[in-house]
């Protein structure tokens, strides 16, 4: 069982570290969130074009205050479509996971009826996410696609994210003052003697 991982919505004046971070994942990592190679230009036209009124990003900070996973929730009118990245230094801790899982109680609260995903067939890691989030896969021409069809929003479904964006925004504080701290001390150690 892994530890709960505090995932924090985003607001617009995160677009900066989002684009950091899909930027970060590198030539391999950017062909697998994205389904093609991507020149960095693109990927920045992409994030810039990101609508916060409409769509969503959910991220999970690292120590130094960068994203180390992040997931775009696009809504259309009955259904939302997921698109999620973690950086190859923080796989396999649960990150992708813990993005999939609020993000579709995030869409399920929005009364979408369906949470979509589109990855490369190859990209076993996202296959396995989507199935343990008990969505049906579907692999044809290189491309999976895997959707759930999301229970109706409850009093507990909505409780459940309240307290979810409350942990995650405690999460984001507590690394901010370790970071500023850490960041003092460096400061004030001044430059290392020869």
């Amino acid at each position: 069982m892994t530890a709960h991982i505090p995932v924090q919505r985003l607001m617009a004046n995160a677009k900066d570290a989002y684009l950091a971070h899909l930027l970060a994942l590198g030539t391999e990592g950017t062909r697998l969130r994205f389904g093609a190679p991507m020149s960095p230009e693109a990927i920045a036209s992409y994030v810039a074009h990101i609508d916060f009124d409409h769509d969503e990003i959910f991220g999970v900070y690292g120590g130094a205050l960068a994203l180390v996973g992040a997931a775009h929730l696009a809504f259309t009118d009955d259904f939302a479509e997921l698109g999620v990245s973690v950086l190859p230094e923080a796989r396999g801790r649960g990150i992708g996971g813990a993005l999939v899982r609020r993000a579709a109680e995030h869409a399920r609260n929005r009364s979408m009826l369906r949470l979509y995903m589109h990855c490369l067939a190859e990209n076993a890691t996202m296959i396995r996410i989507a199935k343990r989030a008990e969505m049906e896969v579907m692999i044809a021409a290189g491309d999976a696609d895997a959707h759930v069809t999301l229970l109706p929003a409850t009093p507990m479904s909505h409780t459940s994210e309240l307290l979810a964006d409350r942990v995650a925004l405690y999460d984001y504080a507590l690394k901010s003052n370790v970071e500023t701290w850490r960041r003092m001390g460096m400061a004030m150690a001044g430059p290392a003697d020869k």
